[in-house]
């Protein structure tokens, strides 16, 4: 099974997720959809994200670090990224929770732009750096049960 192939679907769906939770952002400062529903899709896909990167870090990382020992710097360096993002969602969680008239747009949208600068830049780079090698990754466990960093959805555990 191509894990590395897997992991790049699941970006290419956090991407879909995050420009829909940007679509339903733009929607409520525009006409006041309903903040309930967006909060919801907020928490889902910070929650999906937060699995994901949850995931690499317990799971993936360890296994591509055991058999190719050359990338630990890289898995290092994704694992801080890991944590920018981490912070990244913290924020906008909090600016999404507390949605009202008062509330800025333009902060929630630069919260949004640097979110999603964010993502791209760690995707992209992990996809480049690190995919050939769970593509190589035999893991016998991860072909019964995917582990959680290849899961797009909660449907899916």
């Amino acid at each position: 099974m191509a894990f590395g192939n897997q992991l790049i679907e699941v970006h290419l769906w956090l991407r879909e997720e995050l420009t829909e939770l940007r679509e339903g952002v733009d929607a409520y400062f525009a006409d006041g959809a309903r903040p309930r529903e967006l909060r919801a899709h907020c928490l889902t896909f910070c929650s999906a994200l937060t699995r994901h990167h949850t995931g690499e870090d317990d799971v993936a990382f360890p296994e591509v670090a055991a058999q190719f020992p050359e990338l630990r710097p890289v898995l290092e360096e994704l694992r801080r990224d890991h944590r920018l993002v981490e912070d990244s969602l913290r924020r906008l969680e909090a600016l999404v929770a507390g949605l009202d008239e008062e509330t800025d747009p333009a902060e929630v949208r630069r919260e949004m732009d640097s979110l999603a600068a964010l993502m791209e830049t760690h995707f992209v780079y992990e996809e480049k750096r690190v995919v050939s090698a769970l593509n190589a990754l035999d893991v016998p466990g991860w072909h019964r049960s995917l582990p959680a960093f290849l899961l797009s959805d909660d449907a899916e555990r």
